[in-house]
């Protein structure tokens, strides 16, 4: 039976804060704050989860930070098998400022990964099995050279192991000629991947078709308020967002990939799969954390997948 893994390289703690104002050289009180184990990965094992599909995270963690990590997966009941390495799993601070309508981003780099630590890791992924799924998302930390993509890819296909890259990098080209199962872009990486504007309908079919040309076995094109494509073989999918307030746009393509790797793992229809990752994506937006997926089947009615060609 296959094994689903994923993998988010450069986990992270996310510290959101709410305050009314943010002054400098003063004390400023807050209003709400929250705390959530993150990375993309992470979110996809969650959200994987939460439509019952048992997997395994995979990656590094530092110190307490990292520790706090795999306690709530344990919590969730989602196995991982993190390589520990020295300092420290990064905090990210994001703080909302009601009165200036303002959000604040803070992102730190995260700890600094041995080579000997990078080798334990690939040895990790050499010990995957035909028929397994590997889901590789978000960020690299310190000390890792984007080549890892393409290390990653090469391993799995040889290993004949479906990878699924959801990664901004350049070296995501590279990966293509190992025909990974799925590529999860959005338009921003598409114009820099290809180094071209990229801000129409001719331009996402376009460029939908080069990233199967180029070897990638599908595609999910994300476009946020504007929905998806999914190009599959000689297929191509188009599905819109429903209508809501957005909140959260950080972890809505980390549902939207999760529930559509978990469609694809129960074997539903591409056309049914799609409008449940866009309801289940959309549902992560209009709210703080991730979906509960109480909402998604009232967001459904709002999309409509039709066939482009």
């Amino acid at each position: 039976m296959s094994k689903i893994y994923t993998c988010t390289l450069n986990l992270a703690i996310d510290l959101f804060i709410e305050t009314d104002s943010l002054k400098p050289f003063v004390v400023n009180r807050t209003k709400d704050d929250d705390i959530q184990a993150n990375g993309k990965g992470v979110n996809v094992s969650l959200v994987l989860k939460m439509l019952g599909i048992c997997n395994t995270a995979l990656g590094f963690k530092a110190g307490f930070t990292g520790q706090y990590i795999e306690d709530f997966l344990k919590e969730k009941e989602i196995s991982s098998d993190f390589i520990e390495v020295p300092g420290l799993t990064r905090i990210n601070v994001f703080t909302q400022v009601n009165d200036a309508q303002e959000e604040f981003k803070l992102v730190n780099k995260g700890p600094v990964i041995p080579n000997e630590s990078i080798h334990q890791f690939l040895k990790q992924i050499e010990q995957l099995k035909a028929g397994d799924f590997l889901c590789v998302s978000g960020s690299l930390p310190r000390g890792i050279s984007q080549d890892i993509l393409v290390e990653i890819a090469r391993r799995c296909y040889n290993q004949k192991v479906s990878l699924v890259i959801d990664s901004s990098y350049q070296e995501v080209l590279e990966c293509l000629k190992y025909k990974p199962f799925l590529l999860k872009p959005n338009e921003e990486e598409l114009a820099t991947w290809f180094n071209v504007p990229i801000n129409s309908k001719t331009d996402y079919l376009y460029y939908g078709k080069k990233l199967l040309e180029l070897g990638a076995q599908n595609v999910l094109l994300s476009l946020g308020g504007e929905g998806a494509y999914l190009f599959s073989g000689n297929s191509i999918l188009y599905g819109n967002s429903p209508k809501g307030k957005v909140v959260n746009t950080a972890c809505a393509g980390d549902t939207l990939l999760g529930t559509f790797l978990g469609g694809v793992l129960k074997k539903e229809s591409l056309s049914m799969t799609l409008k449940k990752s866009l309801a289940a994506g959309s549902s992560t937006a209009f709210r703080q954390g991730l979906t509960d997926f109480s909402d998604v089947e009232i967001l459904e009615q709002e999309i409509a997948i039709y066939k482009e060609t």
